[in-house]
């Protein structure tokens, strides 16, 4: 680690992704921004007019066509921009503007959906019949449809359209506090040595051999999120109470029930999930004993999560050694699926390295007819290895969507939107499983992917059991205060760490730091798409070629089916618990194979 972060303008050029890609001049970005407005104005012009005739019905879509096309570069740039550096009042400013542009649009089109629902299905198919151009707006229209239950009039569209942006404001300032004004203190190693703390530096503190560090940064971490424990409860009620407003104006039993519908997944599929992982709970507290042995402790602390289980033994991987890897690791895929890894890295489509005020975590983020770029906060652990594939599996799920399907056609749901990304990872484990140079290094690659399968299948499950009954708490009108979402947390993580570990009370704030707990019920997509991606990546080692032309179609289908039938392309059925179970049976044989090496 270095001694400071590097401020933005000392990162080599090299380092960086290159958003001129998207606009070479910045006056092209003000240029476009005042295009949506403009576009805006002119779908509004259609307002009533929708159900007369095909003609004007596919006019105003190909407007709005347009529109979206001038929000996804204009807002995608400016959220890029800000995120390379939060504390850049430029970029703030101009997030902001492509937002209230963003709004403006959504409030000016807000009538679309009423009046494609007001249309009879004999009128729409004598539509089709004299208009065939409205084939290319089928699936959206046939969606929009489908949620005909949960739709309001024009003017209630309209409403809750320009809401959107008020109910936004707490992810907002989640954001501006967690990445921009929270400032960490520095703590010192046992040597007496000071390091500075911050988000992105967190984890690597707890990934070191340095107990005295892991506690000392655990415990002041968390204090400082402690610190501010009110105005993040304030902030997730927000959230929370915007969520359920809508639920309620759509005529949704719950949040939960509006979040996933949206995705046009049954809430089924989240219930077996929590079944599974509680009949299963068993093997997650087989790891934890398993980690507190080989780390040779009395008690296992929660600053003990991260530090790998082998004390003699590590491993650093430089940018360019991850690179390499990953092709290695990748080419069952394919050469053609390389050539676009190889063009990411050679044409900087990545944010590699965390500097001042750089947002924390990754991310990869497309931008429809440019390509997909990546942020990353590279560290040099084996965990930034399997983060860097894991993006790269989003950049190239976008990648392929976007080369085959229209932008209305591209945006695969969130439900699917993890599955490329960790069957990359899973590929990447058996590669470096396989390839190991010593009992050791294969120990440590095992003790990698049980620690992913962890906080993927588990940790993410606990997520979402947090942001389920927390909602469910709103619902019933209980107050989600700092102290009754520390419980809910503190009790939860003693459920799933179980007896073996001591869940010490500052774990009870990391419900603080958890920015997707404002991203609607996101969490538990992780975990289904994790064992989605086993089943996968254990079909391409095995069956090769026919399985790789299977998931690529899987990858160009964007939403032109719904989440589950997608899957079934690639060869996973989710209507049913087998996924899921299997991939915690590989979870046991995993643990069952470190044991045996380790003995």
């Amino acid at each position: 680690m270095q001694d400071r972060l590097p401020k933005r303008d000392e990162v080599a050029l090299e380092l960086t992704w290159r958003l001129e890609d998207i606009y070479d001049d910045e006056k092209k970005w003000e240029e476009e921004l005042a295009r949506i407005t403009e576009y805006a104005d002119k779908v509004a012009a259609y307002e009533g007019k929708l159900a007369d005739n095909s003609k004007d019905l596919l006019a105003a879509l190909k407007l709005d066509e347009e529109l979206g096309l001038y929000i996804d570069r204009v807002h995608g740039y400016a959220h890029m921009r800000e995120d390379q550096d939060t504390a850049n009042s430029k970029y703030q400013g101009m997030k902001q503007r492509a937002m209230s542009a963003y709004m403006y649009a959504s409030e000016k089109e807000a009538f679309i959906s009423p009046e494609i629902l007001a249309i009879s299905d004999d009128k729409l198919e004598s539509f089709y019949k004299e208009t065939p151009e409205l084939d290319r707006y089928k699936r959206e229209i046939a969606e929009i449809r489908r949620l005909k239950d949960h739709m309001l009039s024009a003017e209630m569209e309209q409403l809750l359209a320009s809401a959107g942006e008020m109910q936004g404001a707490s992810q907002k300032a989640y954001g501006m506090l967690s990445n921009a004004d929270l400032k960490f203190p520095s703590v010192k190693d046992s040597k007496g040595e000071e390091v500075q703390l911050s988000n992105g530096r967190f984890v690597p503190t707890q990934m070191s051999k340095d107990r005295n560090l892991r506690k000392a940064s655990f415990e002041a971490f968390y204090g400082k999120y402690e610190e501010f424990k009110n105005t993040w409860a304030a902030m997730y009620d927000g959230e929370v109470k915007g969520r359920i407003f809508e639920a309620k104006a759509r005529k949704y039993n719950s949040a939960f029930e509006a979040a996933v519908n949206s995705n046009d997944v049954s809430p089924k599929v989240c219930d077996s999930l929590f079944e599974s992982i509680h009949d299963n709970m068993d093997k997650m507290h087989r790891y934890v004993t398993l980690r507190k042995k080989l780390l040779g402790v009395d008690e296992l602390h929660m600053y003990d999560v991260y530090v790998p289980m082998l004390a003699d033994y590590d491993m650093k991987v430089t940018y360019d050694e991850a690179k390499e890897l990953s092709l290695k690791a990748l080419a069952p895929l394919g050469e053609d699926y390389l050539d676009v890894v190889k063009e990411a890295y050679e044409n900087r489509w990545i944010d590699v390295v965390e500097n001042e005020g750089k947002r924390g975590g990754a991310y990869s983020s497309g931008v429809y007819n440019v390509h997909p770029y990546m942020l990353l906060n590279y560290n040099d652990t084996l965990d930034d290895v399997f983060t860097l594939v894991h993006e790269m599996g989003h950049s190239m799920h976008t990648w392929y969507s976007n080369k085959a399907q229209t932008i209305i056609d591209a945006n695969y749901k969130i439900f699917v939107a993890e599955v490329a990304s960790t069957t990359n990872e899973v590929l990447l484990y058996h590669y470096m499983k396989d390839h190991a140079s010593s009992k050791e290094e294969k120990a440590f690659i095992i003790n990698h992917f049980l620690d992913s399968f962890k906080g993927t299948m588990f940790r993410q499950t606990m997520f979402e059991e947090f942001e389920r009954k927390t909602c469910e708490m709103a619902e019933a009108g209980t107050p989600l205060t700092a102290e009754s979402l520390y419980e809910v947390y503190l009790d939860l993580n003693k459920q799933y760490f179980g007896a073996d570990m001591i869940s010490d009370p500052q774990i009870g704030w990391e419900w603080c730091r958890i920015p997707h707990f404002y991203y609607n019920f996101y969490v538990y997509q992780y975990a289904t798409s994790f064992a989605a991606a086993v089943a996968i990546a254990d079909r391409i080692l095995k069956e090769g070629a026919s399985a790789v032309e299977q998931y690529k179609k899987f990858l160009s289908s964007g939403c032109t089916q719904d989440p589950v039938s997608l899957l079934k392309i690639a060869g996973v059925d989710l209507t049913t618990k087998a996924p899921i179970d299997a991939a915690l049976n590989v979870f046991g044989e995993a643990i069952t194979e470190m044991e045996e090496i380790m003995k």
